[in-house]
């Protein structure tokens, strides 16, 4: 095996112990929620004996140890478990709530490449210009507002003071596409902190290449300046920006609950939300390792495109 089949085989193996601790993580954090499930079942002024058979018929009158090789089990046979509100598979909950959710974090992305690319390229050809200065300023503006006061701050003036745009998804349901007004705020909202961070992050990898010795070696040979940006200083740049998008992702899965909970969006990140408020344990773990997992495999795909194209270029693991 050569030394980057080696590097691969090793970097699978730590996705997998990595997806391992994933599960382990997400029954600890749930063991260690306040309150006791069953008392909430039992209704309202329970007894003991009330508390005591809720707690049997839930399971959770078995030691963790057995619980968790149980919920393991379920996990490698595709069984995330059964709500204990609804009754209903957790694998419902999220065919329920995956469209809406996929919609979001779908054009979300497919609008942050061009957009973050775009704003950096223009930043880094204008460099130490005013156009340079304008842009930088405005990422660093917009990258220090948090999610949820920009999304108070577009719905209070794109939806309640000059009525373009709705200011929640309610009463639309799942069927956002027929809807596409209502998508817009959720959409701006995830995109503006991603957007910020890859553009200041473009800019730097392209300003730094153009920098380099040999790029001014390359200019006394005649090199044009469109081909040294484009052909050469942006390669350059985009190498890290994988491990950026990377990371935006996990981002976008912990945005995605704030947005979703502001625009009433009947999403994942909802589903998640009602299930805490509900201690729906069964949907909360299995919500916590879909998203686990998703952020597991994203980045050994980062790691593995960027490997590819930088072999030795240092790939946090």
């Amino acid at each position: 095996m050569n030394a980057s089949g080696s590097w691969a085989a090793r970097r699978l193996l730590l996705g997998l112990a990595q997806t391992v601790a994933v599960v382990l993580l997400v029954f600890v954090l749930t063991e260690a929620l306040p309150g006791d499930a069953a008392v909430s079942f039992a209704g309202d002024q329970p007894d003991p004996e009330s508390i005591a058979a809720v707690r049997a018929s839930m399971g959770l009158d078995r030691p963790a140890h057995e619980r968790l090789a149980a919920w393991a089990w379920g996990l490698l046979h595709g069984d995330l478990g059964t709500s204990l509100t609804s009754g209903r598979p957790v694998t419902a909950f999220l065919a329920d709530g995956f469209g809406p959710t996929l919609l979001l974090t779908g054009l979300t992305v497919v609008l942050l490449v061009p957009a973050g690319v775009g704003l950096g390229v223009f930043a880094a050809r204008h460099e130490g210009r005013p156009a340079d200065r304008l842009v930088s300023a405005v990422l660093l503006a917009v990258y220090a507002i948090p999610e949820f006061a920009l999304g108070v701050l577009l719905v209070t003036v794109f939806a309640l003071r000059l009525g373009w745009l709705p200011p929640t998804a309610l009463g639309y349901g799942t069927d956002l596409l027929a809807h596409p007004a209502a998508l817009v705020l959720p959409v701006l909202v995830l995109l503006a902190r991603p957007v910020c961070s890859l553009a200041r992050l473009i800019r730097a990898g392209m300003t730094d290449a153009l920098a380099a010795p040999h790029t001014a070696q390359a200019q006394r040979y005649g090199v044009s300046g469109a081909r040294l940006r484009y052909a050469h200083a942006l390669p350059v740049a985009l190498t890290p920006a994988a491990q950026q998008l990377a990371r935006t992702v996990d981002w976008l899965l912990c945005g995605v609950v704030v947005v979703e909970a502001l625009f009433v969006i009947p999403g994942l990140g909802t589903v998640l939300m009602n299930a805490v408020a509900d201690r729906d344990i069964p949907v909360i773990q299995g919500l916590a390792v879909v998203f686990g997992l998703t952020t597991v495999l994203v980045n050994l795909g980062a790691d593995l495109v960027t490997h590819r194209f930088a072999p030795r270029a240092e790939v946090a693991a």
